[in-house]
């Protein structure tokens, strides 16, 4: 009875917490519970350590027995944190570069325990490789120091070594800690350098006491997580002899109490979005072999010298995997580029000419531009030769909306296009006199398509009688933002790699429409970050940089006509819903990469002359494309986007922390 009456209590107290004031952060949210209730609660928190940074309703599975009245007590908690969930909407978090609501509850759910972490250590791989890490120092703070040492030897796999390159520091306490930790365990090496050779001379040093199969590149101020060398090894196992590359998620932590933050839960590999940013940053593992042909780092890329290896290791890795787990914390204090801008200043600059070098090997041709932020870049590339595009746009009646989109594009600069209206069913006057205004211009031809409409079978005719080599599949309520749109769009798609292209599309109050589609999200498949403001960076930095997709969107999808037909075109057995998402998948499954880019913009006011599918009819006909399209991608939908983190929540299209609880 009492502890009913106590937890009675405290949910009451929490729910006036909820009701007066919205927190800020989940420890300020357990403030204000503490000093609403009494000193049984503060008790409980000194008990529970653990609870320190989130709301700790998944702590009763890592304690020992907990009497009855604290469970109570921790199910109030667990209670009101629901509460205050559900109350922070998740437009809170649109156009967010960083998320870190949840992230102390996600890792409670998803890192190993302490007895997890124990059965890790008897693990026996069918391969054991040795996994050479390298660390460059100088004058590193004495804590800094022990503490990334110490996240090494305290790995739970032990086949490993560590390769330390002191560039001559002139801290006595540097020099005390190295050679201490070197006499205790034969598995640390380190080589005193006379001189500091700079980040890039100094890892190059460091390479050269390795003998292990793979390398792991470790800053002399971060830290591993101590299972990160085991799901390093795990991977490889999977691939053991073309595995190549290896990249992790990774968090960051503050410089004084080691608090964790600010995950980044990153997207499978993809060629375009590298070129974008270095996303892959760390944990990063990589084959000796490659290292050693590369010749390790690079003088004159500093700050950047990470993504410059990164590039030239992934042009000649046969594979190259992800690990969806946070293995790396990267400390944040002033003198990291995480926390200088300065310091992010010349690693830009670097980071530039480490793309432009990319692009001039694998390429020949193509410009590395600054991106949209520091940090970020914009790949150009500048054909000699551009192919004409057949923009193909169905169309009825809304001829003021149709005269939009068709104007808008006629002022683009691209030198050799189409434009091909389908007319179906119009009735309106003033939809037959833009007709005829329209054939004034020899760039703009009017087909009729008289059969029942059918997004797929409609644009397959437009297929059939266009006369460019790449074709623009477009809604015609769509306004053109950009007289480069159709060059942003086609030198992408015209790529020997690059299947289908899409758009950046806004709504009429410049908010995100579509920023690339994220298979499996609230269902079949849904708009990452819809409804963020224009201009923001989005997480990851996914609405301001060039980079792969599972899907786009048909409202403005551009591809080479040879691979259209190749692939049968759209499935007309989807004759509204889906067809675009399917078209994609038959792309990608040729292995070819779909990409979304950020340089052609539109707007879209939304399947104007389509209508909703409200009837009795077309709800039967929606229903029926969703059962078809489930059953012929099940695999697909059953493993989720590759360029989705699967630590994303895929109930929302804007990007939060995956919760179980």
């Amino acid at each position: 009875m009492e502890a009913a009456q106590k937890t009675n209590s405290l949910n009451q107290a929490t729910l006036r917490v909820i009701k007066t004031a919205q927190p800020t952060s989940d420890s300020e949210f357990l403030k204000k519970c503490i000093e609403e209730k009494d000193l049984e609660i503060i008790r409980l928190r000194q008990e529970l350590q653990t609870i320190q940074n989130s709301l700790g309703f998944k702590i009763l599975k890592r304690l020992p027995k907990i009497d009855f009245l604290n469970k109570a007590l921790l199910n109030s908690l667990k209670y009101a944190a629901s509460i205050y969930r559900n109350l922070k909407p998740a437009s809170q978090n649109l156009g967010n570069v960083e998320l870190s609501h949840g992230y102390q509850i996600w890792i409670s759910e998803n890192e190993p325990t302490p007895a997890e972490l124990q059965d890790q250590t008897k693990k026996k791989f069918n391969f054991e490789p040795k996994i050479s890490i390298i660390t460059p120092t100088w004058n590193t703070p004495k804590k800094c120091l022990v503490e990334m040492i110490e996240s090494v030897t305290n790995q739970t796999y032990k086949n490993w070594e560590l390769c330390i390159a002191d560039g001559n520091s002139t801290s006595s306490d540097v020099l005390a800690t190295l050679r201490q930790y070197q006499q205790k365990d034969p598995r640390i090496k380190i080589k005193f350098l006379e001189k500091n050779l700079g980040i890039a001379g100094n890892t190059n040093a460091a390479l050269e006491l390795v003998t292990g199969d793979f390398i792991g590149l470790l800053d002399h101020d971060d830290t591993l997580a101590p299972f990160a060398l085991f799901e390093v090894a795990s991977k490889i196992n999977e691939s053991p002899a073309t595995l190549d590359v290896i990249y992790s998620d990774e968090d960051m932590i503050t410089g004084e109490n080691n608090q964790r933050f600010s995950p980044v839960f990153k997207p499978d590999f993809g060629w375009d979005t590298i070129r974008s940013h270095n996303y892959i940053c760390h944990f990063l593992v990589i084959r000796n072999h490659i290292i050693k042909e590369l010749r390790g780092f690079r003088t004159g890329f500093d700050g950047s010298q990470d993504y410059d290896l990164v590039l030239r290791a992934c042009e000649l890795s046969r594979e190259i995997a992800h690990i969806p787990k946070v293995l790396y914390h990267w400390r944040v204090h002033p003198a990291s580029t995480a926390g200088n801008p300065a310091a992010k200043n010349y690693a830009h600059d670097a980071g530039r000419r480490a793309l432009q070098e990319h692009l001039d090997r694998t390429f020949g041709y193509g410009q590395a531009s600054n991106g949209k932020a520091t940090g970020l870049y914009q790949a150009i590339f500048h054909h000699t030769n551009w192919p004409k595009i057949s923009i193909i746009i169905p169309s009825r009646d809304e001829a003021a909306t149709l005269n939009t989109c068709i104007q808008t594009i006629l002022r683009d600069d691209y030198p050799n296009f189409e434009i091909i209206i389908l007319e179906n069913g119009s009735k309106l006057p003033e939809t037959f006199k833009l007709y005829e205004s329209l054939k004034n211009d020899s760039r703009v031809r009017i087909e009729n398509w008289t059969k029942p409409f059918s997004y797929a079978a409609i644009n397959n005719f437009g297929a059939q009688i266009a006369t460019g080599e790449v074709l623009l599949f477009l809604n015609n309520d769509m306004e053109s933002l950009s007289g480069q749109n159709l060059r942003r769009m086609a030198e992408h798609a015209i790529q020997k790699e690059t299947g289908i292209v899409g758009a950046a599309l806004f709504y009429p109050d410049q908010t995100v429409q579509h920023a690339g589609v994220t298979l499996a999200m609230t269902g079949i498949a849904g708009h990452t970050m819809r409804n963020t403001p224009r201009g923001k960076l989005g997480y990851g930095f996914r609405l301001a940089t060039i980079r792969n997709q599972t899907c786009v969107t048909g409202a403005a999808l551009m591809i080479c006509r040879d691979l259209f037909n190749h692939i049968g075109g759209f499935d007309e057995n989807l004759a509204i819903a889906f067809n675009d998402i399917d078209l994609c998948l038959k792309v990608k499954k040729q292995g070819y990469n779909i990409v979304w880019t950020p340089y052609a913009e539109f707007i879209h006011y939304e399947s104007k002359t389509r209508g909703a599918e409200d009837s009795p009819e077309k709800k039967i006909r929606f229903q029926n494309e969703i059962n078809y399209f489930r059953s012929k991608w099940e695999v697909e939908l059953n493993n989720g986007d590759p360029h989705y983190s699967p630590n994303l929540s895929s109930a929302t299209e804007c990007p939060m922390i995956k919760i179980k609880g």
